[in-house]
């Protein structure tokens, strides 16, 4: 065992940790272990149709099975995130990343994270064992000048040129606030079909603090994969009129907490706008901010920044609602 190794195993074990994951240190870097994430969405639906998350969906698409929803990696940074910043980042952590490749299930990952000179700022990533990444980006705490990685990414985006799926989308589209909770036993719906119960049993960094033994707050608290969770549950609601049926799938994704965590069983809102609309050969793409507001007090507790991307070949309409959109000749071979 190198040095680094054997300092980062003596930190990790002398300070009080929520996890059991086995962290080390190399070279500045906090590696956790290597897991493999379990795909919970076979049975996701969108508006009756099926979705990427589905193996013949997925197949369909050129992909070898159903893809492990992305936010399911965000639990592998969580012992990293506390390691470098203890219980603050579980109050006020951030996690911003770009999505690279696909994961699927019996597939082993294991998560990164490299700490900026200025303390409150890291670079992050998750890789396969064959060195494939599956996502890159930042983790952070607090507010500061340091840009987020979807932040900078935003800025570098191109604007979506005739659009077809995203037609009817105007950037600024905000809608009403919905109230949203987590229970224990909750069915999260179409979108999210299994309960937090049924997801602590398979979680890759299992705490006790998900169940609400011996953490600070004195309550359950969410795990940040399952903000994810939460703040699209009622997605549907008053959604942004995309064209559909139509497949999409997370492109980039930013959860970040101002006043957390945010607990089992406690009432929230979430407000939603339409931020960005970009797009690439194959996709377009909506950016929407969530904002999740605790109804007790009117204050904002969290937010997310997600861009979903349409697969344009998936909208059968396409073709003919170019055309009409901008004239049969107008679309380039």
């Amino acid at each position: 065992m190198s040095i680094n190794r054997l300092i980062g195993r003596i930190k990790l074990v002398t300070d009080k940790t929520p996890f059991s994951a086995d962290i080390t240190e190399v070279d500045g870097v906090l590696m956790g272990p290597w897991r493999s994430p379990r795909q919970m969405l076979g049975d996701q639906t969108y508006d009756d149709h099926a979705s990427i998350h589905d193996d013949a969906t997925a197949q369909k698409l050129g992909f070898q099975g159903g893809t492990i929803e992305g936010p399911t990696h965000f639990s592998q940074f969580s012992p990293l995130g506390h390691a470098a910043w203890g219980d603050r980042f579980l109050a006020q952590g951030c996690l911003s990343v770009h999505y690279r490749n696909p994961a699927f299930e019996g597939e082993r990952i294991r998560a990164c994270l490299k700490r900026a000179p200025d303390g409150n700022h890291a670079e992050i990533w998750a890789e396969k064992e064959d060195g494939v990444e599956v996502l890159r980006g930042s983790a952070s705490i607090g507010e500061g000048p340091v840009a987020t990685a979807l932040e900078t990414r935003l800025q570098s985006l191109a604007p979506l040129e005739r659009p077809v799926i995203m037609a009817d989308l105007k950037v600024g589209m905000t809608t009403g606030r919905v109230p949203v909770s987590m229970a224990f036993d909750q069915h999260m719906g179409d979108l999210y079909p299994f309960s937090l119960e049924q997801k602590l049993k398979v979680i890759t960094e299992p705490s006790p603090w998900y169940q609400g033994d011996g953490t600070p707050w004195g309550r359950a608290i969410i795990p940040f994969e399952m903000l994810s969770v939460l703040l699209q549950y009622t997605a549907r609601t008053g959604h942004f009129p995309v064209r559909e049926p139509v497949v999409g799938l997370f492109a980039d994704q930013e959860i970040r907490l101002m006043d957390g965590p945010l607990f089992v069983d406690e009432a929230y809102e979430v407000e939603r706008e339409l931020v960005a609309l970009s797009g690439s050969r194959r996709t377009e793409s909506f950016w929407v901010k969530s904002r999740a507001f605790r109804a007790s007090d009117n204050k904002l507790v969290a937010s997310m920044l997600l861009n979903q991307a349409t697969l344009k070949e998936t909208y059968a309409a396409y073709d003919a609602d170019y055309a009409d959109l901008y004239g049969a000749d107008a679309r380039p071979a």
